[in-house]
């Protein structure tokens, strides 16, 4: 392909997935196609009503199913056999369960309701149990997999109901779908979105905003060619880029940064990091779009009765069927990268960080330690970060 069409199809498959996004958002059907023919429909779990239920089973062309995460399925009493999705400790590998006509399919979105004791007080039985069976064979597992990833992508539970398809070798799905006002998307773009839309960054504005403690600093907005999600960086001076600038990771958490919730230590790192980069004559702090370690404000408000359910943070997150974190630092390495900066002082106490960066070319020539005490409601948080998360102190 010549420039302008590599330029023209990652565009369209960048917008391909964003409206598979908004159309699971909403409880629409989206259909995806692999490269080998393999297809079908998806709504996404708990956006699923009646009626588009009612619809799929119309279109698809054997028993819908639904697909949720080992962890996810485990979390309402599935007992998983070990050969199932690869292996124990594979909590984002999709498992299929059986899903009987007329059950409503947001069991998977209740793992703590349960049947009330027998009049003996005898033990209670998950309400999802009544109704799914143990896992079954998926007739196409990377359709089930990039169906799960796109729920993921929307901010969605992983937990999807799926139609099954015929194999199509000959990609006469897309004409099928325009046919049947179904929005149509390609596997392979879904599994490689977020990659893609951190390489097509592009800074749409910028501003000088005084900030407290940090009168000299500018805000840069990045935005990918689809629209998508955009992410800031606050730079504090005058960058040399012909030496390691100091800076700081942030990931979004608007009950911590806004609110200024304890739950979290949020809102001190990010304000104590600024004052950091201010202290030192200059840095950036990149503030990027990923809420809850990726999962979204609405999945982190989960998470948090989870937690006090007597969940640690990592526990609730793969509780509710993500892995422990699901941040890339893609993003960042490119804006990064595109702001001329190609070594760092990177402040932080998560080595993943170090790795993320480096593994997309940016070299952190040194790690600047970026911890703060506990203030009586975060212990056991920061206790989890240090111990499960590896942490430095």
């Amino acid at each position: 392909m010549i420039p302008g069409q590599v330029h023209s199809r990652t565009a369209s498959a960048l917008a391909a997935v964003e409206r598979a996004m908004a159309e699971l958002r909403r409880g629409g059907i989206v259909l995806i196609r692999d490269d080998d023919g393999c297809s079908g429909l998806a709504i996404a779990a708990e956006s699923c009503g009646p009626r588009a239920l009612q619809r799929l089973q119309g279109l698809a062309q054997a028993a819908p199913v639904l697909v949720t995460t080992r962890r996810r399925a485990e979390a309402i009493g599935m007992e998983i056999p070990p050969h199932i999705a690869g292996g124990m400790g594979e909590t984002n590998k999709p498992i299929t369960l059986d899903l009987p006509e007329g059950v409503p399919v947001d069991v998977i979105l209740r793992p703590h309701e349960v049947d009330p004791p027998d009049h003996q007080g005898g033990a209670t039985r998950h309400v999802a149990l009544r109704h799914l069976s143990r896992p079954v064979a998926s007739h196409a597992p990377l359709i089930a997999q990039t169906a799960i990833e796109l729920a993921k992508l929307s901010r969605l539970l992983p937990a999807v109901v799926l139609g099954p398809l015929s194999r199509d070798p000959n990609n006469k799905r897309r004409d099928w779908a325009r046919e049947q006002d179904l929005i149509y998307v390609e596997a392979a773009d879904i599994l490689a979105y977020e990659d893609t839309a951190a390489r097509n960054l592009q800074q749409v504005a910028q501003a000088h905003v005084p900030l407290e403690g940090a009168e000299n600093a500018r805000i840069l907005a990045w935005r990918p060619s689809d629209g998508g999600k955009e992410h800031l960086a606050i730079v504090v001076g005058e960058i040399d880029p012909t030496e390691p600038v100091l800076i700081r990771l942030h990931s979004e958490c608007f009950t911590g940064d806004l609110l200024g919730s304890l739950r979290c230590d949020c809102g001190v790192q990010l304000r104590g990091a600024i004052a950091e980069i201010a202290k030192q004559g200059s840095g950036v702090l990149l503030y990027l779009a990923q809420e809850g370690r990726g999962i979204g404000l609405v999945n982190k408000l989960r998470a948090y009765e989870l937690q006090d359910d007597g969940f640690d943070t990592i526990d609730a997150n793969e509780q509710l069927g993500f892995d422990a974190d699901e941040r890339i630092y893609a993003p960042a390495a490119t804006m990064l990268a595109r702001m001329g900066i190609q070594r760092v002082r990177l402040m932080t106490n998560n080595p993943e960080k170090i790795r993320g960066l480096e593994r997309y070319g940016i070299e952190v020539a040194e790690r600047v330690a970026h911890a703060f005490p506990a203030n009586g409601h975060n212990e056991n948080y920061l206790r989890t970060k240090a111990e499960r998360a590896g942490h430095l102190l």
